[in-house]
């Protein structure tokens, strides 16, 4: 792709959905804005209907390229991983409904990929995305794990592009 390239970072959850816009140009990162998603419906399905509006609100406003979200972890508590599952289903289906191309990343890479450890801990996640990024982490935690999906993304794409020109 010539030009900057948008991706949009989301780290899912039915009571507050991270998001944040990261643009690459020529290898240089900029952050391009970030928030969170807190619904207050009175029902579940209600929350996850505003997940929906909200996000795919987003999604038009800060027109991404591609998307990347966080994959559902194992969680202690199943009635927690099926909310949670349900709420990655409507970022998922927020950013298709948009045309965005969404790649699914598992925690611990997105951790070892910024800090060099899966097991790092969201403060840790937050300052390095604030470094990489040449910003004040004044983000939540959930917003500051949503840009490291988008850095993990963008690393990932170029570490393909190295492999791809490699084989040939």
């Amino acid at each position: 792709m010539a030009g900057p390239l948008r991706v949009l970072g989301i780290d899912p959850g039915s009571q507050c959905l991270g998001w944040g816009l990261v643009e690459e140009t020529s290898g240089m990162l900029r952050l391009v804005d970030c928030g969170a998603i807190r619904p207050k419906g009175e029902t579940f399905s209600q929350r996850l209907g505003q997940l929906y509006t909200q996000l795919a609100q987003v999604v038009r406003e800060v027109a991404p390229h591609e998307a990347a979200i966080e994959n559902v972890f194992t969680c202690k508590n199943m009635a927690s991983a099926l909310k949670l599952g349900q709420a990655r289903g409507i970022a998922v289906g927020a950013c298709a409904a948009g045309g965005i191309p969404v790649a699914d990343y598992e925690p611990t890479l997105v951790k070892k990929t910024l800090v060099g450890t899966g097991r790092a801990e969201k403060e840790q996640v937050s300052f390095m995305v604030g470094r990489l990024l040449n910003a004040k982490p004044t983000w939540g935690l959930d917003t500051g794990d949503a840009l490291a999906v988008a850095l993990c993304h963008l690393q990932m794409r170029r570490l393909q592009i190295l492999l791809a020109k490699q084989k040939k």
